[in-house]
């Protein structure tokens, strides 16, 4: 090792240039500050609020809405989750037998959710575009 500090690991002179502090300056105050963007689904409405949630995959849950972030993750209370169980018909056609399991207190995750919508106000109607027999 050399005895001038240029291995040393502390303080001193180092190579390549002047040592000089940099002032907090104004830069950052030059520029306006981002304006933060609204959420595209406002939420907030439908807190303490029943809504009905479809993910791809073709779950369902229903649930008192307690919380979301940016990201569309929600928090639900008291949540049911709706089982789909296809059972074959004597025609050939599948008819979807629902059963309800209790799961509580849940976090959603947003990318997966599809469709959200308030249970409160809104019933279940028929497809208008299916072809009647």
């Amino acid at each position: 090792m050399r005895g001038d500090g240029y291995y040393s690991r502390g303080g001193g002179q180092r190579r390549g240039g002047s040592q000089q502090q940099h002032s907090s300056s104004s830069k950052g105050d030059d520029h306006k500050e981002k304006k933060k963007r609204d959420a595209f689904f406002d939420l907030k409405k439908y807190l303490d609020k029943r809504i009905h949630v479809k993910f791809m995959g073709g779950r369902e849950v229903t649930g008192v809405l307690k919380g979301f972030d940016q990201l569309l993750n929600i928090v639900l209370d008291d949540a049911e989750e709706i089982v789909h169980s296809p059972e074959e018909q004597e025609d050939g056609g599948a008819s979807a037998e629902e059963k309800r399991r209790h799961v509580g207190l849940v976090v959603l995750r947003g990318p997966s959710i599809i469709l959200l919508s308030p249970t409160d106000g809104s019933e279940e109607i028929a497809n208008p575009f299916v072809q009647a027999e």
